[in-house]
């Protein structure tokens, strides 16, 4: 049955709560949303506006008429696809309305909702889901060799946006290349570690003052820069909760599914840089 603000003994996840129960918790655990632009929508489809081309200037003698020139515009429609989290629950749990019992049931959905939005994000084509970044053709690439001794490859990235005109703001690795990196030292015979902290927040990493941040659903020997204003998560704001007592009658337990639409929009390709093995 479907949850409503009369249902009884579900108190602990009303409606009103979804974004506190599933929302915040999974961008809080995305890597792909902490590195993108969020973006929370009512429409069926999402269209961002894409400059292709400025509008070019020239120089011009004193009284010369100007010549005029347009802008070439495109958009980038962004579509919808739907991503479901369940999560098999006692009914003692679900017939607790304390803080505890919310925590726990929110939870639970928000990790398994935020490992799929980050694998589909990470991956190429996903069936039923959105293409992620190795469906791109138009990415930058950085080629490691197989091995990375010293920031290089980040600089080369970073050049490599700027070179687009863009910058990129977050750098994301699988925790196994992350802990390879953070075993870099500064030289040989050194105990000084490569990467630096950020200040503001320790226990955050850090490379050429650009954060690192670990996700499982990257590829090992994977990292990739992300520019924020590039790209974008697209969430349609009908989240739903459902909890049904039928499904698990005979052991007495409850399923509580949670469902959102998301899209990824790639406006500018080329802004992105993936730093890996080439070969």
């Amino acid at each position: 049955m479907a949850l409503a603000t009369d249902s009884v003994n579900v108190h602990g996840i009303l409606p009103d709560e979804i974004s506190a129960l599933i929302v915040q918790p999974v961008a809080r655990n995305s890597a792909a949303m902490e590195a993108s632009t969020v973006v929370d929508t009512g429409v069926h489809e999402y269209r961002i506006p894409i400059v292709a081309a400025d509008p070019a200037a020239a120089w011009v003698p004193e009284g010369g008429e100007i010549t005029a020139s347009d802008a070439a515009l495109d958009e980038l429609v962004v579509e919808f696809n739907k991503l479901a989290g369940l999560s098999i629950i006692s009914r003692e749990l679900a017939e607790d309305s304390s803080p505890q019992a919310q925590e726990i049931v929110g939870a639970g959905l928000a990790r398994d909702i935020a490992r799929k939005l980050d694998s589909a994000f990470f991956g190429s084509t996903t069936t039923n889901g959105p293409d992620g970044l190795l469906s791109l053709t138009g990415v930058q690439s950085v080629d490691t060799g197989g091995t990375i001794t010293n920031v290089d490859p980040f600089a080369e990235a970073l050049s490599k946006a700027e070179n687009v005109g863009a910058e990129i703001n977050t750098f994301i690795a699988h925790p196994d290349t992350v802990l390879a990196l953070a075993k870099l030292k500064t030289g040989t015979g050194l105990n000084t570690p490569l990467l630096g902290n950020d200040p503001s927040a320790p226990t955050k990493r850090v490379i050429q003052g650009v954060p690192l941040v670990s996700s499982p659903a990257v590829a090992a020997g994977d990292i990739w820069g992300i520019p924020r204003d590039r790209v974008h998560i697209v969430l349609r704001q009908d989240v739903t909760l459902d909890v049904d007592h039928s499904v698990y009658f005979t052991s007495d337990r409850v399923a509580v599914r949670a469902t959102m639409r998301v899209g990824f929009g790639f406006v500018h390709e080329a802004a992105i840089v993936r730093i890996h093995d080439a070969v």
